[in-house]
């Protein structure tokens, strides 16, 4: 069924363009009145030339994109598909000029003069489509990335010509990398005039994050950063493995170098009344505030286990 309406579009613009053939050569309307000051010959066969090209084009691309979405690069899939819609849709439309016009030299010229006036009435358009093919050729993100683009922060949805579409997170109603179930709508010119933060690019679709727990002086800090690895790599275990290995890989293909270590660290920072212990770990951006959660509590219940060893500073309380 999904094949049917291509390929019936196809046989379609054949068969007008054989009826406009037809009736360019053999005239077979040249006894009928004429439509305005134009022949009915010469209208019945531009108007099959034109619904032809509609029809063909149509078809071409349908079959095209069906292909193309059978891909297993979903993304690379869906940027091809937007290209083949922009290449389409000029040929269509330069092409339904030329068969009206019947006058290629001056169309060229006359989309020449016109394309020189729509660029100084349509700047920002023309740069958010600019913009579009930046994102194409360069992806600095893609759908179903989480991504930050000026002020907006969110899961891609779309990358259409001339706008990128967001799920929101955070935002004005919720917080903690939330969905807030606004949808947002960015023009795709500011990806070229403003940061844009990838939370999972670069090749590795893993990012580092911190769980922060302030303790006493009094603390046996050996044994309760020992506590927090042992919790971060039993919660995460196989999944940080992998994301290291990933991550390292993504990292070598850079001529940056960083230490990356093989599982979980904790950093010691010194507070004016308390040593605040800081977890780092490897995780996937859309589940870290769930496993920072669960992280959290699992060390606060170790450290409870453990009063004799582990104190927290005097003015909170267990």
């Amino acid at each position: 069924m999904r094949r049917s309406i291509p390929l019936g579009s196809v046989l379609l613009g054949t068969v007008a363009a054989a009826i406009g053939l037809f009736v360019g050569t053999a005239e077979p309307l040249a006894g009928w009145p004429a439509v305005g000051d134009y022949p009915a010959n010469l209208v019945v066969e531009r108007a099959a030339f034109v619904l032809a090209l509609f029809a063909l084009l149509f078809g071409s691309y349908r079959l095209l994109a069906d292909v193309l979405m059978r891909s297993s690069n979903k993304r690379r899939a869906y940027n091809t598909r937007n290209l083949l819609r922009l290449a389409f849709g000029f040929v269509g439309t330069v092409g339904t000029l030329a068969v009206l016009t019947d006058n290629w030299l001056g169309l060229l010229f006359s989309l020449g003069v016109i394309g020189f006036a729509i660029t100084f009435a349509l700047q920002q358009p023309l740069l958010s489509l600019i913009a579009w093919v930046y994102i194409t050729v360069k992806q600095p993100y893609g759908v179903g990335d989480r991504v930050r683009i000026g002020d907006a922060k969110g899961d891609v949805i779309e990358v259409e010509f001339l706008v990128t579409t967001l799920w929101e997170i955070n935002g004005e109603l919720v917080s903690t990398n939330q969905p807030s179930g606004r949808v947002v709508t960015v023009p795709n010119s500011v990806v070229l005039s403003s940061n844009v933060v990838n939370f999972g690019g670069g090749g590795s679709p893993y990012v580092w994050n911190e769980v922060a727990i302030q303790v006493a002086y009094e603390t046996d800090l050996e044994f309760a950063r020992g506590l927090m690895r042992e919790e971060a790599a039993e919660l995460l275990g196989e999944e940080m493995a992998a994301g290291i290995a990933a991550y390292r890989d993504a990292l070598s293909e850079t001529p940056v170098e960083l230490e990356v270590h093989d599982g979980p660290s904790v950093n010691v920072t010194q507070g004016e009344s308390w040593v605040e212990l800081r977890l780092r770990y490897l995780t996937h951006p859309r589940r870290g505030q769930r496993v920072k959660n669960e992280l959290y509590e699992r060390i606060l219940d170790r450290f409870n286990d453990h009063p004799e060893r582990v104190a927290f500073p005097v003015s909170r309380s267990r």
